[in-house]
């Protein structure tokens, strides 16, 4: 017990430090399965805050501060913050965008449409609305994978029980009778 409370507390430790949270963020990044994921909610959390701070009439600058500061991924907030350098520079946000590999090829995109339309804003919330739509779909699928699995180990863990219960009142017969 005593080495796994101080596991826990080392690698609470591990990750309030920069070093431990940059290497928690790749590895969520880069998991199997799990990875997508990642990548597909700190989109939509972009995508979402972007727009929505867009259309209230925020500047595009502040909004990109903004975005980058409740981002809970390093990689991402570092992205969002070369972005705002190279926009403050003078560059449209889809072509920084583009250069960052952290943004997928379909949204840099979509947000060139929605700068040359003049309809940033809306985009960026289309954009999370197809994003939260892909991250229901794909926890609905872990969730359809892991229902199994917890049935399983849920009937093991009763059949340990009932063995536990009744193997003490077999030996007692057996020795009653015996």
């Amino acid at each position: 017990i005593g080495l796994l409370l101080a596991c826990f507390f080392g690698l609470k430790f591990l990750l309030r430090t920069e070093i431990g949270a940059k290497g928690f963020n790749w590895f969520a990044i880069h998991a199997p399965k799990v990875g997508d994921l990642v990548r597909k909610v700190n989109i939509a959390r972009i995508t979402r805050t972007f727009g929505t701070l867009l259309s209230s009439g925020v500047p595009i600058l502040q909004a990109i501060t903004i975005t980058k500061d409740i981002t809970g991924n390093a990689f991402y907030s570092t992205a969002l913050n070369r972005v705002h350098d190279c926009v403050r520079d003078g560059e449209s946000l889809s072509a920084p965008m583009a250069r960052e590999k952290v943004f997928p090829d379909m949204v840099t995109s979509m947000i060139d449409v929605g700068e040359e339309t003049g309809e940033l804003s809306e985009m960026l919330n289309r954009i999370a609305d197809n994003y939260d739509e892909d991250v229901d779909n794909a926890v609905a699928g872990i969730t359809s994978i892991i229902e199994p699995i917890m049935i399983v180990f849920l009937a093991v863990v009763v059949g340990f029980i009932v063995i536990a219960l009744f193997l003490p009142i077999v030996e007692i017969i057996k020795q009653l009778t015996g």
